[in-house]
């Protein structure tokens, strides 16, 4: 995973984790890898994993089984839409309409170029 310095580390990882939801890498329900395994995977400190935990349950995408580790809720799914739809309503489409209007782009012309990248990145779904 590669980061970039406009954004906290730890969103950066919750985006990650809600990306795996999404395309459906990781099932609700199923187990996700402890926080040192992510921790060493994303060369990141644990603590920066263990605060994008945190984030996940308190918005119950995540739960936490002591003993036993960190799970998908069954509802993740749902959860992590709303939460995704949420942070690109507030930050990224007020950038986005800025730069529309400022380009001159129609929404026509987005139209477009979104049903074809959606073909390209994501033929699955």
């Amino acid at each position: 995973m590669e980061f970039n310095s406009h954004k906290a580390i730890y969103l950066q990882i919750v985006d990650y984790i809600c990306e795996k939801v999404l395309v459906k890498e990781w099932l609700a329900g199923s187990r996700i890898p402890s926080v040192r395994e992510l921790g060493v995977s994303l060369e990141v400190n644990p603590n920066t994993v263990v605060r994008s935990y945190e984030h996940l349950e308190t918005n119950g995408i995540i739960m936490n089984k002591r003993g036993v580790g960190f799970f998908l809720t069954e509802n993740a799914v749902e959860k992590t839409v709303l939460l995704q739809q949420e942070t690109f309503m507030t930050e990224s489409l007020p950038l986005l309409f800025k730069n529309m209007y400022l380009l001159q782009i129609s929404f026509e012309e987005m139209k477009a170029q979104y049903e074809t990248f959606c073909k390209l990145n994501y033929p699955q779904l």
